[in-house]
């Protein structure tokens, strides 16, 4: 039961910087989309989409591997594993790094960034150093020190978001005010390049801030080692890439795809996805809390652990749909997250909540193949979304722009979970009660347009009305699962 604790508070940290680095750079896009038009915001969500999927190839599995060989049976020294892993990456992010810049001039017009080689880079220097950096983090967690990877992950976020406003807000006023002061290094032409900029600086300093756990360790190679973690981090990095990819491929395609105005509704696309984001950081959240759930149930006997298995998918579905219906009646109050100009795009927001929504009851119905060792269903499943995916991005976005980018991955998601469904019902069966989970998708699904079709003239009436379905669903629920309020809130004891 300690053990348990243990891993529960550890999660906790762990989750709190990662969830909370998320919502502060969610705080940066209305930043963004009211400095920059369209075709701009669409070269930042190009850039970065293609910065994830090279962050995946470039750790190639390798922090999983560290983690697997720093407590192999047959490897006593995991600081031999650590060194090993350190000088991998050291190598291969140097190599990238040095790539990118000897083909500098094709590599920036091949992500739209022609005449702006230094956004390139910038992106490429800042994702060497974090594929680098992943293995001391992961060497943090595994001496089991969770307030310092916490503490330097939000140093990271903080510094960046610091810089952003600097660069961003600051420097043009001071260039108005008091050009003397910042005109020796500002340049007011490099534009959303000092978004880039930022991003560098604060890999850098998270770098420097890691130093000490990295030279304090003795520098062993061991090539038979390494040999062996590739072999091990492999499947891992074809799993990595078709699952990063699901995330981030629309984004990749989308100006190759679109038929006209390609950046400017890219920008308008990836501005409205981020509204999406309060469903992802509510599943973000469950996902630090479920992995070391189901691994703690696994201990217990007959039904006691398929029935929590199975309140815990009826609970994420309860919440998640609660989450759907908040911000679909209440995006007339959300859409100033972003400027005027970007509100063609809002139509996006439920279809991209309601993948996010069948990502995470596909998350839930991972735990089969997870608990069986049986976890290259994961890559099987990744890789059908991947070509659903690719499939309909190819077919839609040429006739639907930007929406069909959003069913591409409504239908990825769920196309995923439907598999993971038939497949662990047959390999792993759980008996999740699939009508009562049923009725409460049904019943989101009258409230959804119940909301947002009537309108009753007023906004301060409109959101009275919306307000009481809501409140409406948060009675039925209780009513269906018979609870009560005490039961959610207990009350203090009198002595």
């Amino acid at each position: 039961m300690a053990g348990v604790k243990s891993l529960a508070k550890d999660t906790a940290i762990y989750g709190v910087s990662s969830i909370v680095g998320r919502f502060l750079n969610w705080c940066l896009v209305p930043l963004y989309t009211r400095l920059f038009p369209e075709d701009m915001y669409g070269v930042v969500t190009y850039v970065y989409s293609i910065v994830a999927l090279a962050l995946i190839i470039l750790t190639y599995g390798m922090e999983t591997g560290f983690f697997r060989f720093a407590n192999h049976e047959r490897y006593s020294n995991p600081d031999e594993v650590y060194s090993t892993s350190l000088t991998s990456l050291g190598f291969t992010s140097t190599l990238f790094f040095a790539l990118v810049l000897l083909f500098l001039e094709p590599v920036s017009r091949a992500m739209e960034c022609g005449g702006h080689e230094s956004y390139v880079w910038m992106m490429a220097l800042a994702v060497a150093i974090d594929a680098y950096s992943c293995i001391p983090f992961a060497y943090l967690r595994y001496k089991k020190r969770p307030v310092r990877f916490a503490m330097l992950k939000l140093v990271n976020i903080g510094l960046n978001i610091v810089l952003n406003i600097f660069f961003l807000l600051i420097c043009p006023w001071l260039m108005r005010v008091a050009p003397g002061w910042v005109e020796w290094f500002y340049v007011a032409d490099l534009g959303i390049g000092y978004i880039f900029l930022s991003n560098l600086i604060a890999s850098a300093v998270t770098l420097l801030m890691l130093l000490p756990d990295i030279v304090r360790i003795p520098l062993k190679f061991n090539g038979r080692l390494l040999r062996e973690m590739l072999a091990y981090s492999f499947p891992l990095l074809v799993l990595g890439i078709a699952g990063i990819m699901n995330q981030t491929l629309d984004k990749i395609l989308y100006p190759v795809l679109a038929t006209s105005d390609a950046m400017a509704g890219l920008g308008i696309y990836g501005a409205n996805y981020k509204i999406a984001i309060v469903m992802v950081m509510f599943i973000q959240a469950f996902r630090f809390a479920y992995e070391p759930f189901i691994f703690s149930q696994s201990r217990e006997r007959g039904d006691n652990k398929l029935q929590a298995y199975r309140d815990a998918m009826k609970y994420f579905v309860i919440f998640a749909l609660f989450i759907f219906l908040g911000v679909m009646y209440y995006l007339d109050i959300l859409r100033y997250f972003v400027r005027p100009d970007y509100w063609a795009g809002l139509k996006v927001v439920p279809v991209i909540m309601a993948a996010e929504f069948f990502f995470g009851v596909f998350f839930n119905l991972s735990l089969w193949y997870k608990l069986t060792d049986k976890t290259v269903w994961g890559t099987w499943f990744s890789l059908l979304g991947l070509a659903v995916t690719v499939g309909l991005n190819v077919l839609l976005v040429p006739r639907y722009g930007y929406m069909g980018c959003a069913w591409a991955a409504f239908c990825c998601y769920g196309v995923m979970m439907l598999a993971s469904y038939f497949v662990g019902n047959a390999k792993y069966p759980i008996g999740y009660n699939v009508g009562r989970l049923m009725f409460y998708v049904g019943l989101a699904a009258v409230l959804y347009p119940l909301g947002c079709c009537i309108e009753l003239g007023a906004h301060w009436a409109d959101f009275i009305y919306r307000g009481a379905l809501l409140a409406l669903y948060v009675f039925v629920v209780m009513r269906r699962e018979h609870l009560s309020p005490a039961m959610i809130i207990p009350r203090r004891s009198h002595r």
